[in-house]
């Protein structure tokens, strides 16, 4: 899919990555760019629209599939972290509200908007992912999980959606320099980087997107004896 004369609806677009598609999606020469955000006035960036989208309200989900009809390419980027076990307390908790966000958010909103990139010719939907889908640790047990869950997502809404003519790409990366990873002493990529390759793949064609070196090691690694999964990071 092509950006140029796209209409680009991002989740998540206040900060960060989110901030970073929407920015992108201009300079390729998207018709139109909507930056969702909770708080439409933390939405700064000149040329956007901002909307109000929470992934968690269903109502603001569907309010925002009746004014963004024109959308070409839904990036689902909006996510949140919590760092913790399983095997710790408040992690019922921790899991749950993840899960809300990083998972049901974005099912939520290929259910609001396949039907809308149907009725433009399948378009496109790129969900933001993470090594973590693959390994975890157990300071980022919780959160790995729903990123594991958003990847078996994703791979199902490929499948789902492939008879409507939607590309369906997956990003998955390391940690980012972003407020997120903030304090985080891992060696991190650009925000900037990681969006140029993700939107170079999508203009491709591709369906999955290893944005980093850390990435491909560990994809490469799934299938070594023994898998890295299996260990501790």
């Amino acid at each position: 899919m092509k950006l140029d004369n796209a209409t680009v609806l991002v989740t998540g677009a206040n900060r960060g990555i989110g901030l970073a598609f929407a920015r992108a999606a201009l300079a390729r020469g998207a018709r139109k760019v909507y930056a969702g955000s909770r708080d439409p006035a933390n939405v700064t960036l000149a040329g956007v629209e901002p909307i109000r989208l929470d992934v968690t309200r269903p109502d603001e989900i569907a309010a925002a599939a009746r004014h963004c009809g024109d959308v070409t390419l839904l990036i689902n980027n909006a996510g949140i972290a919590t760092l913790g076990a399983f095997i710790a307390e408040g992690s019922v908790e921790a899991a749950r509200d993840q899960f809300e966000t990083n998972f049901f958010g974005p099912l939520r909103m290929a259910l609001a908007f396949a039907p809308v990139l149907a009725g433009h010719g399948g378009g496109a939907i790129l969900n933001v992912l993470s090594l973590a889908s693959w390994i975890t640790a157990p300071r980022l047990a919780t959160y790995a999980a729903t990123k594991s869950a958003a990847w078996s997502l994703t791979n199902s809404l490929r499948h789902e959606l492939r008879a409507q003519g939607t590309q369906v790409l997956g990003l998955h990366m390391g940690f980012v320099d972003t407020d997120m990873a903030r304090g985080n002493d891992q060696p991190k990529s650009s925000p900037d980087e990681v969006v140029r390759r993700s939107l170079d793949a999508l203009e491709a064609g591709a369906e999955e997107v290893l944005a980093d070196e850390i990435t491909r090691q560990v994809k490469q690694g799934l299938s070594a004896e023994p898998g890295v999964y299996l260990q501790t990071t």
